[in-house]
Protein backbone atom coordinates (compact mmCIF):
# COMPACT_ATOMS: atom_id res chain seq x y z
CA UNK A 1 0.00 0.00 0.00
CA UNK A 2 1.50 3.35 -1.00
CA UNK A 3 1.52 6.41 1.18
CA UNK A 4 -0.65 9.45 0.49
CA UNK A 5 2.46 11.57 -0.24
CA UNK A 6 3.78 9.07 -2.77
CA UNK A 7 0.38 8.83 -4.41
CA UNK A 8 0.26 12.62 -4.84
CA UNK A 9 3.76 12.58 -6.33
CA UNK A 10 2.85 9.83 -8.77
CA UNK A 11 -0.29 11.68 -9.81
CA UNK A 12 1.71 14.85 -10.39
CA UNK A 13 4.18 13.00 -12.58
CA UNK A 14 1.38 11.48 -14.63
CA UNK A 15 -0.33 14.85 -15.12
CA UNK A 16 2.87 16.67 -16.06
CA UNK A 17 2.70 17.85 -19.70
CA UNK A 18 4.53 15.52 -22.03
CA UNK A 19 6.71 18.33 -23.36
CA UNK A 20 7.92 19.25 -19.89
CA UNK A 21 9.17 15.70 -19.37
CA UNK A 22 11.65 16.30 -22.21
CA UNK A 23 13.17 19.29 -20.42
CA UNK A 24 15.59 19.33 -17.51
CA UNK A 25 13.98 20.94 -14.43
CA UNK A 26 10.87 21.66 -16.53
CA UNK A 27 12.30 24.96 -17.78
CA UNK A 28 14.94 26.42 -20.08
CA UNK A 29 17.41 28.65 -18.25
CA UNK A 30 19.94 30.85 -20.07
CA UNK A 31 22.79 32.71 -18.38
CA UNK A 32 24.20 35.98 -19.78
CA UNK A 33 27.71 36.28 -18.32
CA UNK A 34 29.71 39.42 -19.15
CA UNK A 35 31.37 42.62 -17.94
CA UNK A 36 28.79 44.96 -16.42
CA UNK A 37 30.99 47.29 -14.39
CA UNK A 38 34.37 47.55 -16.12
CA UNK A 39 36.02 48.56 -19.35
CA UNK A 40 33.50 46.62 -21.50
CA UNK A 41 30.31 47.61 -19.64
CA UNK A 42 28.97 49.53 -22.68
CA UNK A 43 30.38 47.03 -25.17
CA UNK A 44 27.86 44.38 -24.11
CA UNK A 45 27.00 44.75 -20.45
CA UNK A 46 23.46 44.96 -19.15
CA UNK A 47 22.36 45.87 -22.66
CA UNK A 48 23.13 42.32 -23.84
CA UNK A 49 20.97 41.05 -20.99
CA UNK A 50 18.12 43.23 -22.27
CA UNK A 51 18.67 41.91 -25.80
CA UNK A 52 18.47 38.34 -24.48
CA UNK A 53 15.19 39.09 -22.72
CA UNK A 54 13.86 40.66 -25.94
CA UNK A 55 14.62 37.41 -27.77
CA UNK A 56 12.72 35.38 -25.16
CA UNK A 57 9.75 37.74 -25.36
CA UNK A 58 9.73 37.71 -29.16
CA UNK A 59 9.86 33.91 -29.08
CA UNK A 60 6.78 33.87 -26.86
CA UNK A 61 8.23 33.30 -23.39
CA UNK A 62 7.92 29.52 -23.61
CA UNK A 63 9.29 26.74 -25.76
CA UNK A 64 7.11 23.63 -26.17
CA UNK A 65 5.03 24.92 -23.28
CA UNK A 66 8.03 25.17 -20.96
CA UNK A 67 8.95 28.55 -19.43
CA UNK A 68 12.20 30.31 -20.40
CA UNK A 69 14.27 32.16 -17.81
CA UNK A 70 17.26 34.47 -18.34
CA UNK A 71 19.74 35.23 -15.55
CA UNK A 72 22.84 37.41 -15.60
CA UNK A 73 26.06 38.06 -13.70
CA UNK A 74 29.13 40.30 -13.89
CA UNK A 75 32.41 38.39 -14.38
CA UNK A 76 34.53 41.56 -13.92
CA UNK A 77 36.78 40.45 -16.80
CA UNK A 78 38.35 37.81 -14.55
CA UNK A 79 38.51 34.21 -15.74
CA UNK A 80 38.51 32.78 -12.21
CA UNK A 81 35.34 34.68 -11.25
CA UNK A 82 33.66 33.67 -14.50
CA UNK A 83 34.63 30.03 -13.98
CA UNK A 84 33.19 30.01 -10.46
CA UNK A 85 29.93 31.53 -11.67
CA UNK A 86 29.70 29.09 -14.57
CA UNK A 87 30.23 26.06 -12.32
CA UNK A 88 27.66 27.33 -9.83
CA UNK A 89 25.15 28.00 -12.60
CA UNK A 90 25.63 24.55 -14.10
CA UNK A 91 25.93 22.55 -10.90
CA UNK A 92 23.33 24.12 -8.60
CA UNK A 93 21.23 26.68 -10.48
CA UNK A 94 20.02 24.57 -13.44
CA UNK A 95 21.42 26.87 -16.14
CA UNK A 96 21.28 25.10 -19.50
CA UNK A 97 23.46 27.43 -21.61
CA UNK A 98 25.77 30.40 -21.06
CA UNK A 99 26.08 33.21 -23.59
CA UNK A 100 27.78 36.55 -24.37
CA UNK A 101 31.09 36.01 -22.47
CA UNK A 102 32.91 39.27 -23.18
CA UNK A 103 36.72 38.98 -22.81
CA UNK A 104 38.58 36.18 -24.57
CA UNK A 105 40.25 34.71 -21.47
CA UNK A 106 36.82 34.42 -19.86
CA UNK A 107 35.23 32.88 -22.95
CA UNK A 108 38.00 30.27 -23.28
CA UNK A 109 37.68 29.32 -19.61
CA UNK A 110 33.89 29.04 -19.66
CA UNK A 111 33.90 27.14 -22.96
CA UNK A 112 36.26 24.62 -21.35
CA UNK A 113 33.90 24.19 -18.39
CA UNK A 114 30.89 23.95 -20.71
CA UNK A 115 32.60 21.21 -22.67
CA UNK A 116 33.38 19.34 -19.43
CA UNK A 117 29.78 19.67 -18.24
CA UNK A 118 28.32 18.95 -21.69
CA UNK A 119 26.54 22.30 -21.79
CA UNK A 120 26.12 24.75 -24.66
CA UNK A 121 27.90 28.10 -24.74
CA UNK A 122 27.42 30.75 -27.42
CA UNK A 123 30.02 33.52 -27.43
CA UNK A 124 29.04 36.93 -28.80
CA UNK A 125 31.28 39.25 -26.78
CA UNK A 126 34.78 37.74 -27.08
CA UNK A 127 36.93 37.93 -30.19
CA UNK A 128 39.64 35.27 -30.18
CA UNK A 129 39.30 32.84 -33.07
CA UNK A 130 40.89 30.19 -30.84
CA UNK A 131 37.32 29.49 -29.65
CA UNK A 132 36.65 27.79 -32.98
CA UNK A 133 40.29 26.79 -33.49
CA UNK A 134 42.37 24.62 -31.20
CA UNK A 135 39.99 25.22 -28.25
CA UNK A 136 36.81 24.38 -30.17
CA UNK A 137 34.07 22.34 -28.52
CA UNK A 138 31.19 20.25 -29.88
CA UNK A 139 28.94 22.38 -27.67
CA UNK A 140 30.67 25.74 -28.24
CA UNK A 141 29.56 28.37 -30.75
CA UNK A 142 31.04 31.73 -31.77
CA UNK A 143 28.44 34.15 -33.06
CA UNK A 144 29.01 37.87 -33.62
CA UNK A 145 32.60 38.36 -34.88
CA UNK A 146 36.17 37.19 -34.30
CA UNK A 147 39.73 38.40 -34.69
CA UNK A 148 40.08 36.98 -38.20
CA UNK A 149 37.00 38.85 -39.47
CA UNK A 150 38.26 42.10 -37.94
CA UNK A 151 41.70 41.62 -39.51
CA UNK A 152 40.21 40.94 -42.95
CA UNK A 153 37.92 43.96 -42.68
CA UNK A 154 39.83 46.82 -41.11
CA UNK A 155 43.36 45.62 -41.86
CA UNK A 156 42.68 44.83 -45.49
CA UNK A 157 40.94 48.12 -46.19
CA UNK A 158 43.75 50.29 -44.87
CA UNK A 159 46.52 48.41 -46.69
CA UNK A 160 44.59 48.86 -49.93
CA UNK A 161 44.29 52.58 -49.16
CA UNK A 162 48.04 52.96 -48.77
CA UNK A 163 48.40 52.21 -45.07
CA UNK A 164 51.17 49.71 -45.63
CA UNK A 165 53.25 50.20 -42.45
CA UNK A 166 51.75 49.33 -39.07
CA UNK A 167 52.55 49.69 -35.38
CA UNK A 168 50.31 47.91 -32.87
CA UNK A 169 49.07 49.11 -29.50
CA UNK A 170 47.90 45.82 -28.00
CA UNK A 171 45.90 44.86 -24.92
CA UNK A 172 48.01 42.46 -22.84
CA UNK A 173 45.76 39.37 -22.86
CA UNK A 174 44.54 36.64 -25.21
CA UNK A 175 42.21 38.82 -27.26
CA UNK A 176 44.86 41.46 -27.94
CA UNK A 177 47.50 38.90 -28.91
CA UNK A 178 45.14 37.15 -31.30
CA UNK A 179 43.95 40.36 -32.94
CA UNK A 180 47.50 41.65 -33.40
CA UNK A 181 48.70 38.31 -34.78
CA UNK A 182 45.89 37.88 -37.28
CA UNK A 183 45.93 41.48 -38.47
CA UNK A 184 49.73 41.32 -38.87
CA UNK A 185 49.43 38.24 -41.06
CA UNK A 186 46.79 39.89 -43.20
CA UNK A 187 48.76 43.16 -43.51
CA UNK A 188 51.93 41.33 -44.60
CA UNK A 189 50.04 39.06 -46.98
CA UNK A 190 48.82 42.19 -48.78
CA UNK A 191 52.34 43.58 -49.08
CA UNK A 192 52.37 45.70 -45.93
CA UNK A 193 54.91 45.68 -43.10
CA UNK A 194 54.64 45.64 -39.30
CA UNK A 195 57.34 47.90 -37.85
CA UNK A 196 56.66 47.31 -34.16
CA UNK A 197 54.25 46.72 -31.29
CA UNK A 198 53.80 47.52 -27.61
CA UNK A 199 51.47 45.91 -25.06
CA UNK A 200 49.46 47.74 -22.41
CA UNK A 201 47.59 46.47 -19.34
CA UNK A 202 43.81 46.03 -19.57
CA UNK A 203 41.95 49.15 -18.38
CA UNK A 204 45.05 51.33 -18.05
CA UNK A 205 44.37 55.08 -17.99
CA UNK A 206 47.72 56.42 -19.22
CA UNK A 207 48.68 55.60 -22.81
CA UNK A 208 51.29 58.33 -23.20
CA UNK A 209 54.41 56.13 -23.27
CA UNK A 210 52.76 53.62 -25.61
CA UNK A 211 51.50 56.31 -27.98
CA UNK A 212 54.89 58.03 -28.08
CA UNK A 213 56.49 54.75 -29.15
CA UNK A 214 53.85 54.36 -31.85
CA UNK A 215 54.34 57.94 -32.99
CA UNK A 216 58.12 57.68 -33.16
CA UNK A 217 57.89 54.46 -35.18
CA UNK A 218 56.82 56.44 -38.22
CA UNK A 219 54.20 53.84 -39.10
CA UNK A 220 51.41 55.08 -41.35
CA UNK A 221 48.82 53.18 -39.31
CA UNK A 222 48.61 52.67 -35.56
CA UNK A 223 46.50 49.56 -35.03
CA UNK A 224 44.60 49.53 -31.75
CA UNK A 225 44.39 45.84 -30.84
CA UNK A 226 42.17 46.51 -27.84
CA UNK A 227 38.51 47.33 -27.21
CA UNK A 228 35.98 49.28 -25.18
CA UNK A 229 37.26 52.12 -23.02
CA UNK A 230 40.85 51.09 -23.78
CA UNK A 231 40.35 52.02 -27.42
CA UNK A 232 38.37 55.18 -26.63
CA UNK A 233 40.97 56.44 -24.15
CA UNK A 234 43.83 55.69 -26.54
CA UNK A 235 42.08 57.67 -29.31
CA UNK A 236 41.45 60.62 -26.98
CA UNK A 237 45.08 60.74 -25.85
CA UNK A 238 46.34 60.27 -29.41
CA UNK A 239 44.51 63.49 -30.31
CA UNK A 240 46.37 65.29 -27.52
CA UNK A 241 49.69 64.17 -29.02
CA UNK A 242 48.63 65.31 -32.48
CA UNK A 243 49.13 61.86 -33.95
CA UNK A 244 46.35 62.01 -36.54
CA UNK A 245 46.97 65.66 -37.40
CA UNK A 246 50.62 64.70 -37.87
CA UNK A 247 49.69 62.33 -40.68
CA UNK A 248 49.40 58.94 -38.98
CA UNK A 249 46.10 57.06 -39.01
CA UNK A 250 44.36 55.28 -36.14
CA UNK A 251 42.78 51.94 -36.95
CA UNK A 252 40.27 50.80 -34.33
CA UNK A 253 40.45 47.05 -34.83
CA UNK A 254 37.55 46.39 -32.45
CA UNK A 255 35.29 49.39 -31.99
CA UNK A 256 31.51 49.38 -31.99
CA UNK A 257 28.64 51.83 -32.13
CA UNK A 258 28.55 52.03 -28.33
CA UNK A 259 32.15 53.24 -28.11
CA UNK A 260 31.71 55.70 -31.00
CA UNK A 261 28.73 57.16 -29.14
CA UNK A 262 30.73 57.46 -25.94
CA UNK A 263 33.69 59.05 -27.70
CA UNK A 264 31.66 61.42 -29.89
CA UNK A 265 31.95 62.12 -33.61
CA UNK A 266 34.41 64.97 -33.14
CA UNK A 267 37.05 62.56 -31.79
CA UNK A 268 35.97 59.43 -33.66
CA UNK A 269 35.46 60.87 -37.17
CA UNK A 270 37.40 59.11 -39.90
CA UNK A 271 38.01 55.92 -37.94
CA UNK A 272 37.70 52.75 -39.98
CA UNK A 273 36.22 49.71 -38.26
CA UNK A 274 34.36 46.48 -38.89
CA UNK A 275 31.02 45.46 -37.41
CA UNK A 276 28.53 42.71 -38.16
CA UNK A 277 25.42 44.82 -37.61
CA UNK A 278 24.28 48.40 -38.05
CA UNK A 279 20.88 49.60 -36.88
CA UNK A 280 20.32 51.71 -40.01
CA UNK A 281 20.97 48.87 -42.47
CA UNK A 282 17.36 48.35 -43.63
CA UNK A 283 13.72 48.64 -42.54
CA UNK A 284 13.82 45.48 -40.43
CA UNK A 285 16.98 46.47 -38.56
CA UNK A 286 15.60 49.96 -37.98
CA UNK A 287 12.31 48.62 -36.57
CA UNK A 288 14.03 46.15 -34.22
CA UNK A 289 16.59 48.71 -33.13
CA UNK A 290 13.83 51.21 -32.31
CA UNK A 291 12.34 48.62 -29.95
CA UNK A 292 15.76 48.20 -28.36
CA UNK A 293 16.15 51.99 -28.14
CA UNK A 294 12.75 52.41 -26.51
CA UNK A 295 13.75 49.81 -23.95
CA UNK A 296 17.33 50.88 -23.23
CA UNK A 297 17.78 54.46 -24.41
CA UNK A 298 20.48 53.48 -26.92
CA UNK A 299 20.92 51.83 -30.29
CA UNK A 300 22.41 48.31 -30.31
CA UNK A 301 25.87 47.31 -31.47
CA UNK A 302 26.83 43.95 -32.94
CA UNK A 303 27.41 42.39 -29.51
CA UNK A 304 23.93 43.20 -28.26
CA UNK A 305 22.17 42.38 -31.52
CA UNK A 306 24.29 39.22 -31.76
CA UNK A 307 23.19 38.15 -28.28
CA UNK A 308 19.56 38.56 -29.37
CA UNK A 309 20.28 36.35 -32.38
CA UNK A 310 22.15 33.72 -30.35
CA UNK A 311 19.35 33.37 -27.78
CA UNK A 312 16.70 33.25 -30.50
CA UNK A 313 18.56 30.59 -32.48
CA UNK A 314 19.12 28.51 -29.33
CA UNK A 315 15.39 28.56 -28.63
CA UNK A 316 14.61 27.65 -32.25
CA UNK A 317 17.00 24.70 -31.95
CA UNK A 318 15.30 23.53 -28.75
CA UNK A 319 11.88 23.90 -30.36
CA UNK A 320 12.96 21.78 -33.33
CA UNK A 321 14.54 19.13 -31.07
CA UNK A 322 11.59 19.03 -28.67
CA UNK A 323 14.06 18.87 -25.80
CA UNK A 324 16.84 20.90 -24.17
CA UNK A 325 19.16 17.88 -24.16
CA UNK A 326 22.59 19.19 -25.18
CA UNK A 327 23.49 16.75 -27.96
CA UNK A 328 20.17 17.21 -29.76
CA UNK A 329 20.22 21.00 -29.48
CA UNK A 330 23.87 21.24 -30.53
CA UNK A 331 23.11 19.14 -33.62
CA UNK A 332 20.32 21.53 -34.61
CA UNK A 333 22.49 24.59 -33.99
CA UNK A 334 25.06 23.18 -36.40
CA UNK A 335 22.48 22.32 -39.04
CA UNK A 336 19.90 25.12 -38.96
CA UNK A 337 20.33 28.26 -41.10
CA UNK A 338 20.46 31.56 -39.21
CA UNK A 339 17.92 34.01 -40.53
CA UNK A 340 16.98 36.94 -38.30
CA UNK A 341 17.40 40.69 -37.92
CA UNK A 342 21.09 40.20 -37.08
CA UNK A 343 22.27 37.63 -39.62
CA UNK A 344 20.94 37.03 -43.12
CA UNK A 345 21.73 33.66 -44.62
CA UNK A 346 23.96 32.70 -41.72
CA UNK A 347 25.33 29.18 -41.35
CA UNK A 348 27.20 27.38 -38.58
CA UNK A 349 30.36 25.49 -39.50
CA UNK A 350 31.56 22.21 -38.00
CA UNK A 351 33.89 24.14 -35.67
CA UNK A 352 31.00 26.18 -34.23
CA UNK A 353 31.74 29.42 -36.12
CA UNK A 354 28.61 31.20 -37.38
CA UNK A 355 29.36 32.54 -40.85
CA UNK A 356 27.60 35.70 -42.01
CA UNK A 357 28.42 38.96 -43.76
CA UNK A 358 30.45 41.68 -42.03
CA UNK A 359 30.52 45.39 -42.86
CA UNK A 360 33.43 47.77 -43.27
CA UNK A 361 32.45 51.11 -41.75
CA UNK A 362 33.84 54.62 -41.60
CA UNK A 363 32.77 56.96 -38.82
CA UNK A 364 31.07 60.05 -40.24
CA UNK A 365 32.20 63.60 -39.73
CA UNK A 366 29.90 65.63 -37.46
CA UNK A 367 28.72 67.58 -40.52
CA UNK A 368 27.64 64.33 -42.23
CA UNK A 369 25.53 63.00 -39.36
CA UNK A 370 21.78 63.59 -39.48
CA UNK A 371 21.32 63.10 -35.75
CA UNK A 372 22.09 60.94 -32.70
CA UNK A 373 23.36 57.44 -33.57
CA UNK A 374 23.71 58.29 -37.27
CA UNK A 375 27.42 57.51 -37.13
CA UNK A 376 28.47 55.15 -39.92
CA UNK A 377 29.03 55.08 -43.63
CA UNK A 378 29.08 51.51 -44.94
CA UNK A 379 32.13 51.27 -47.18
CA UNK A 380 31.87 47.61 -48.14
CA UNK A 381 30.13 44.33 -47.41
CA UNK A 382 32.57 41.52 -46.62
CA UNK A 383 31.04 38.13 -47.54
CA UNK A 384 31.06 35.72 -44.63
CA UNK A 385 33.09 33.12 -46.50
CA UNK A 386 35.85 35.72 -46.93
CA UNK A 387 35.60 37.20 -43.44
CA UNK A 388 35.98 33.96 -41.50
CA UNK A 389 38.63 31.26 -41.46
CA UNK A 390 37.73 28.18 -43.46
CA UNK A 391 36.86 25.40 -40.96
CA UNK A 392 39.48 23.05 -42.41
CA UNK A 393 42.14 25.70 -41.76
CA UNK A 394 40.95 26.67 -38.27
CA UNK A 395 42.93 24.06 -36.32
CA UNK A 396 39.76 22.71 -34.71
CA UNK A 397 40.18 18.96 -34.05
CA UNK A 398 36.44 18.44 -34.69
CA UNK A 399 36.85 19.31 -38.36
CA UNK A 400 37.83 16.45 -40.63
Amino acid sequence: MISRALAVALLASVSLPAAAQQFSDNKVKIGILNDQSGVYADFGGKWSYEAAKMAVEDFGGKVKGVPIEVVTADHQNKADIASNIARQWYDTEQVDAIMELTTSSVALAVQGISKEKKKIDIVTGAATSELTGKSCSPYGFHWAYDTHALAVGTGGALVQQGGDTWFFLTADYAFGYSLEEQTSKFVTSKGGKVVGAVRHPLATTDYSSFLLQAQSSGAKVIGLANAGLDTANAIKQAAEFGIVSGGQRMAALLFTLAEVHGLGLEAAQGLTLTEGFYWDRDDESRAWSKKFMDRTGRMPNMIQAGTYSAVLQYLKAIDKAGTDETEAVSKNLHEMPVEDVFARGGKVSANGRMIYNMYLMEVKKPSESKGPWDYYKVLATIPGDEAYTKPAESGCPLVQ
